[in-house]
């Protein structure tokens, strides 16, 4: 079980989250194994009223690239309709997404029985959920090593190691990170990337282009898992 973050809003979560899941997929079946994997967004804003309810993107695409069938209540317990800040969202629905709240509406049973499970936040590491909370402290008592998205963009270093410190300072490990290309103009990219590179203390999981049409697929083909602990997962 692994807690993906961003360095911001627009890191890329979701994007690298469901090319994790595929990548873990393919690693598992070339050990001759089917793992059953699983994607879950605890809480979300911006959704779509459907005949079903609401559904947000970000929890569809993880449901998509997830090898378990789950109901959209496992993977998305708490959404809102508006796209803003959740504790907003919340205060205007009347809803509590205290962290206890949070994890109450998980379903811990299916993600503890899955071999991966993957459990994208929102936002950044420090996003508030209102009465001096904030979504890391689900991490922290789900007790999960987390993977860090870097959203490759000017000012990415100062937000990536700053996310870095956070996480540690709250005592939880982190299992790997992973550059996301978000300006394909950015200047001296290589620069960039090799400065984190000798910066990050968590092992790299690899650097996705940026990507015109992207998909889970192909963001797959630009991740390592080994790092992981790829090998020693079993069924």
């Amino acid at each position: 079980m692994f807690f993906v973050t961003g360095t911001d809003t627009d890191s890329g979560k979701t994007l690298i989250s469901t090319g994790l899941l595929i990548a873990l997929k393919r690693a598992s079946e070339r050990l001759g194994l089917q793992w059953q994997t699983m994607g879950v967004k605890p809480i979300a804003s911006g959704a779509a009223m459907t005949p079903a309810g609401l559904r947000n993107q970000d929890a569809l695409q993880l449901m998509a690239a997830s090898s378990l069938t789950l109901s959209y209540e496992q993977v998305n317990p708490i959404c809102f309709q508006q796209a803003i800040a959740p504790h907003i969202a919340a205060q205007t629905c009347e809803v509590s997404i205290a962290p206890e709240a949070i994890v109450a509406q998980l379903d811990l049973s299916a993600m503890a029985g899955a071999d991966v499970c993957l459990i994208e936040g929102a936002g950044g590491w420090r996003l508030p959920l209102g009465n001096g909370h904030y979504l890391s402290e689900v991490a922290q008592h789900l007790k999960t090593p987390v993977i860090l998205v870097v959203g490759m963009k000017l000012g990415c270093l100062n937000h990536a190691l700053l996310t870095q410190e956070a996480i540690l300072a709250d005592g939880l490990p982190i299992a790997g990170w992973v550059a996301n290309r978000l300006d394909p103009q950015m200047s001296v990219f290589d620069e960039n990337l090799a400065s984190l590179q000798q910066m990050m203390c968590a092992p790299f999981l690899g650097c996705v282009p940026f990507l015109t049409h992207p998909s889970a697929q192909q963001v797959a083909d630009f991740l390592d898992v080994t790092p992981l602990g790829v090998p020693q997962m079993t069924t």
